[in-house]
């Protein structure tokens, strides 16, 4: 069956194909605003009927507009809303403790690590770190850290990071992660460090939890312009010339080609493939695109991107930055 998905598929025709594999399961997603494609995902899988959606997120009056969708559409599949800003950790401290006070929601099935940002002027998180690493990276790798407990109890756990192809922009700058505190700052490159980010993170799960049972995932949605994640921007056609003109410098072909442009529909189905799929137990770690395992020779997989040895760096860099270390 999973060889016939393929960019066009929908995430409401996976959810249907998979709906054996929600079916009462208990998934968290971060970030799922109206009209996203984290709203499109867990609007798309309460199809199936898992026992519990957690909408995590930093509008409480926007997860409720959310869950007001699911609500409507399927009654009968429960949903709770927990507030979480994965730019502040010490918000992500508190959001992991409210978790753990749940004492009705034992286990998590399925984290969904959807929230993210994207070419954002340059700021700091409260902590001193570039606001596009410290939302999209810092903060789902504390709170993913924080809440494992949860997740290890699931028979079938899974961690979903929503990436994106826009890693090929940069890898990790190790010396220099918040461009000299602004000064050489350039937001797709600062976007590409934080996208670099989330599938070295999945590729750390994998290896340290993958004993235990845990199945980790990366992956690139697919370019969505009808997304909340584009409001941040100033100029829509400006910003992605601009993209455009460092893909060319940087010798990446997407330089040289027109964005292929997805619907919510289309972008949501590779999360929701991530999230269910059996087929994917034997690709730990990997990183998906168009509801496929990404083949570096035809798909954007930047080698810096998946070396375990960069993830190892980069989990021991996240360690020091968010102040606690996770030994598994």
């Amino acid at each position: 069956m999973a060889t016939s998905y393929d960019a066009t598929t929908t995430a409401s025709e996976l959810a249907d194909h998979l709906s054996a594999d929600i079916k009462g399961k208990v998934v968290l997603t971060t970030g799922p605003s109206p009209a996203s494609i984290g709203a499109t995902f867990v609007e798309s899988i309460a199809r199936g009927l898992p026992v519990l959606i957690i909408l995590a997120g930093r509008s409480m009056t926007k997860l409720q507009q959310t869950a007001g969708a699911i609500a409507q559409a399927q009654p009968d599949v429960k949903v709770r809303l927990l507030h979480l800003d994965l730019g502040s950790l010490a918000s992500v401290r508190e959001a992991a403790k409210e978790l753990a006070s749940w004492e009705d929601v034992p286990r998590i099935d399925v984290l969904v690590n959807n929230a993210g940002i994207m070419g954002t002027k340059f700021a700091l998180s409260p902590e001193g770190v570039e606001s596009q690493f410290a939302t999209n990276h810092l903060g789902h790798f504390l709170f993913t850290n924080l809440i494992i407990g949860k997740i290890l109890k699931s028979e079938s756990p899974r961690v979903v990071n929503v990436s994106s192809d826009g890693h090929r922009l940069s890898p990790i700058r190790w010396a220099d992660y918040n461009f000299q505190e602004g000064e050489t700052y350039n937001k797709w490159l600062a976007y590409g460090q934080s996208k670099t980010a989330n599938m070295l993170m999945a590729v750390s799960l994998a290896e340290k939890l993958g004993s235990r049972g845990l199945l980790a995932f990366s992956l690139h949605p697919g370019v969505i312009i009808s997304t909340s994640l584009s409001v941040g921007l100033d100029n829509m056609d400006e910003d992605f010339a601009a993209l455009k003109a460092l893909d060319r410098m940087l010798g990446n072909a997407e330089g040289w080609r027109d964005f292929s442009v997805k619907t919510n529909q289309q972008g949501a189905a590779t999360t929701v493939y991530a999230a269910f799929d059996p087929g994917l137990k034997g690709r730990n770690g990997a990183y998906l695109q168009d509801c496929h395992v990404a083949d570096p020779w035809t798909d954007t997989v930047k080698p810096w991107g998946t070396d375990k040895v960069e993830a190892e760096r980069l989990w021991k860099l996240s360690e020091k930055l968010v102040g606690q270390e996770f030994n598994y």
